[in-house]
């Protein structure tokens, strides 16, 4: 897709300040930001605030910490200037009431002094009626094929009786545009409600200040959300009033829930943020977002792409018609992939904050210095990041690495427990002491040279040993986890385990479950 000879690419993105950013609204950021960089070109950020009743304070900012959060940092915003701001639409006002004046001296916009209750009484009665509910032009002049006299709305005005200024819609016409997602679209006028262009509290409305800012702004390329489409005859008509070029426009496909419904903030969590808390990487939300809609060719199987990769093979042109389901479940399988391959030192700026704090909540046996240094968190890293779901997890769900166990695992006590279980660990200890090489392949070594002459399958103490070090009854390999642990911390850990379960004895019918005793 090419712009006019000469013409600049600049997208723009433009939320209103009026909450968190969602991830449809991220989707659409996302396409802009990254059309803009494959041509070279301006991606801007706007605050469309004229609803001013839904404005909430800081939303704005917050927005923008989001969206560079994740890696999209605009080339112009209220943050980072430029040369067509204000970049917020509320310090416009005096813009959009000098191009409101313009229409109604063309006689393409009129005041309307319609009540809402007026208005409501007029849709219930066109639904009644069958009808698709639109403005009935009551208050349209003579002077532009109404019935109002011009007398009357100057009465009205000299009385500062509260009014709207409506844009007048021109009959049988049809409204034509090529999209550059979905082809060829074509309304007809009689289906597009005179819309209201300026409010009574002296606001301009969502459609008359985004033509207006986009003109003067410059954009080239309106790309946004599918549920905007019918709003286009609107602005296109609004371009041709005051003989602008239009910009080239591409819809996106609806985001949908796995159940084909539309996806909305009442259908569980699609904040950004609340993505980012629960730990998710903002190169996995990006790469998962950039597929919702979007991929790079037919036959390419490839699904993994950096923000850097994704700018330069992002086009609008891949962009399909068809909604996108929102699947949670392949956001999860990005992420692991990128803590699979992400280096080290990458997770290691993460996790050290992690362990800090838990440190100052809890108090440890182990020696701190040893493990908060980078070759000791280095070596938890590469034995679990391919078993967690999330970088801090390495810290929540693997505390053993760092903490002595508080409890143990129950359930798994109980299974893997035999009446004799306590004596054999009791002599096993015995040999760990005099173990020199600490390493896993000799771990393994020994406890299998260990359990041979007994006539005891490995699995008789791995089992013991990983529920009395680390509390649980899984994990990584025994043998890795126990050298990480270290000679002092295992040797520790397995007497202090040994004195919190008992196992009382019996002469016949093995053990009952309930049989073994774990101490606080």
């Amino acid at each position: 897709m090419r712009t006019a000879p000469g013409q600049r690419v600049r997208t723009r993105f433009a939320p209103s300040p009026t909450g968190y950013l969602h991830v449809g609204g991220l989707r659409t950021a996302l396409y802009n930001y990254l059309y803009a960089k494959k041509t070279d070109g301006d991606f801007i950020v706007r605050i469309e605030d004229t609803d001013q009743a839904r404005k909430v304070e800081g939303a704005d900012r917050s927005l923008l910490k989001t969206l560079e959060m994740t890696g999209i940092v605009p080339d112009e915003s209220i943050l980072h200037g430029g040369h067509f701001g204000p970049y917020v639409q509320s310090e416009r006002l005096d813009i959009y009431r000098r191009f409101c004046r313009q229409l109604l001296d063309q006689k393409n916009a009129y005041y309307c002094f319609s009540t809402a209750e007026e208005l409501e009484e007029n849709r219930k009665l066109q639904m009644k009626q069958g009808l698709q509910p639109k403005y009935n032009r009551k208050w349209l002049p003579e002077e532009m094929g109404g019935t109002m006299p011009g007398s009357e709305i100057r009465k009205k005005m000299q009385e500062n009786v509260p009014h709207v200024v409506r844009m007048r819609v021109p009959d049988y016409i049809s409204i034509m545009f090529d999209d550059v997602v979905r082809g060829p679209v074509e309304f007809d006028s009689a289906t597009v409600d005179d819309q209201v262009l300026m409010k009574s509290d002296g606001f301009p409305t969502y459609h008359f200040a985004s033509v207006i800012d986009d003109h003067l702004m410059e954009i080239s390329h309106v790309i946004r959300g599918e549920e905007w489409l019918s709003s286009m005859p609107k602005h296109l008509l609004l371009y041709d009033f005051f003989g602008w070029e239009p910009p080239k426009a591409a819809h996106l496909p609806l985001l949908l829930n796995p159940d084909r419904s539309k996806l909305s903030k009442r259908q569980g969590d699609v904040a950004v943020e609340d993505f980012l808390k629960k730990g998710y990487s903002s190169e996995a939300i990006i790469n998962f977002v950039a597929l919702l809609g979007w991929n790079e060719g037919e036959g390419c199987e490839r699904e993994v792409y950096s923000l850097e990769e994704l700018e330069k093979t992002f086009s609008l042109e891949r962009v399909g018609k068809a909604g996108a389901v929102f699947n949670i479940e392949k956001l999860d399988w990005l992420e692991k992939q990128y803590i699979k391959a992400r280096p080290q030192e990458k997770i290691l700026d993460v996790i050290r904050p992690l362990l800090q704090s838990e440190l100052e909540k809890k108090s440890t046996d182990m020696n701190v210095d040893h493990i908060s240094s980078d070759e000791y968190l280095g070596q938890v890293i590469e034995l679990m990041r391919e078993r967690v779901s999330f970088e801090h997890e390495i810290i929540t769900f693997s505390s053993y690495f760092f903490f002595d166990p508080e409890a143990y695992d129950e359930k798994a006590v109980h299974k893997r427990w035999a009446p004799d279980t306590n004596d054999v660990l009791r002599d096993f200890i015995t040999v760990l002491e005099t173990v020199e090489d600490f390493s896993a392949d000799n771990l393994e070594k020994t406890l299998k040279d260990f359990v041979a002459p007994r006539e005891k399958k490995p699995a008789f103490l791995i089992h013991p040993l990983r529920i009395l070090t680390s509390g649980v009854g899984f994990g990584p390999s025994l043998y890795h986890m126990l050298e990480v642990f270290g000679k002092e911390t295992v040797l520790r850990r397995l007497r202090k385990g040994l004195e919190r379960i008992s196992v009382p004895q019996q002469e016949q019918g093995g053990l009952p479950p309930r049989g073994i005793v774990i101490r606080d």
